[in-house]
């Protein structure tokens, strides 16, 4: 294990990033519904991520209960969303944290279930030569919610504090300009009544490495490690010193970090999940279910012959499973 870096990190916990310690550690808790449950764990660790605590028992979650966890979580986001859009709630939802974190696995469960006409993800490559002399925030602006929508950001403006700082793509100078504006942006976010989630996921060295070595091995998954990724791997302290500095200018009362325990990709999946729910004061407004009509007679209609049309080939011909 890599040895955890000293960083002005542990000087911040003494005073605005207490909180983190005490409560922004998201455990697997549901919505504050009937349905609660709280699965609280003990054990706590400081990781080599630099995070605040992490479990040193690191039993994966059974995949039978955590399924039907799952069921029942998105089942209450189908409720939330509907919420959502009858009141006209506007929600952003912040994804950052390692390469090979299990982001992205917790943006498709959390997406499933709902209406993709109300809740969108964001996923901005590298900016153009044209956006690189606007504000640095113009671009993810133009993505921030309408009335009823859910807007979640797979890394967001972040990279700026993230690997632009790190593999050197922005300077000093503007790095410095992010701390002092990321938290006036955000502010304003909130002030015009926009719910900002922002969930940092957490996974030791070992771990990524474990994945990494995953993604080589599956010929389905390996697009997903990048030389970029190999590039972070090899500067794991400048990355946690980077984040460590990041979270010390931007947790705010207005815009808190939560950070996601990650080594276990199923409980930090539904520890997410039922932690934005938890953050949201939905109502079940699900609709009742449409009674269907008798179909009215259609008149009649002559179809032109089959041969006509183009279907495509039946590779699994009936019988042959």
């Amino acid at each position: 294990m890599i040895p955890e870096a000293e960083t002005v990190y542990e000087q911040a916990l003494q005073s605005n990033l207490k909180s983190i310690i005490n409560s922004e550690t998201v455990g697997l808790h549901m919505s504050p519904k009937d349905h609660k449950k709280d699965f609280a764990h003990s054990n706590h660790d400081k990781s080599t991520d630099g995070d605040i605590v992490l479990h040193k028992n690191h039993e994966q979650l059974k995949k039978k209960f955590y399924e039907e966890e799952l069921s029942k979580v998105q089942a209450e986001l189908v409720k939330m969303q509907y919420w959502v859009k009858a009141t006209g709630y506007r929600i952003v939802i912040l994804f950052e944290g390692r390469d090979a974190a299990g982001k992205g696995g917790a943006i498709k469960r959390l997406t499933e279930p709902m209406n993709p006409r109300g809740c969108r993800v964001v996923a901005l490559g590298t900016p153009s030569d044209q956006q690189k002399t606007q504000w640095y925030f113009q671009r993810y602006v133009e993505h921030l919610p309408s009335a009823g929508e859910i807007v979640i950001f797979d890394r967001s403006w972040y990279n700026r504090s993230g690997v632009e700082k790190v593999m050197g793509f922005a300077t000093e100078k503007q790095v410095e300009q992010f701390y002092v504006a990321c938290p006036r942006f955000e502010k304003m976010l909130t002030e015009d009544g926009i719910l900002l989630l922002k969930y940092w996921f957490s996974i030791n060295d070992e771990e990524q490495e474990k994945r990494f070595q995953e993604r080589i091995e599956n010929e389905q998954r390996r697009w997903k490690l990048s030389p970029m990724d190999i590039e972070s791997r090899n500067r794991w302290v400048d990355y946690s010193k980077a984040k460590d500095v990041m979270m010390a200018h931007t947790h705010s009362p207005e815009a808190p970090w939560f950070t996601i325990e990650a080594d276990d990709k199923r409980r930090a999946r539904l520890n997410c999940l039922h932690h934005v729910l938890s953050k949201v004061p939905y109502e079940d407004m699900t609709p009742p279910p449409i009674k269907l009509p008798k179909r009215p007679n259609q008149g009649s209609y002559q179809r032109p012959p089959i041969n006509e049309q183009f279907f495509v080939p039946n590779h699994y011909p009936y019988g042959s499973e």
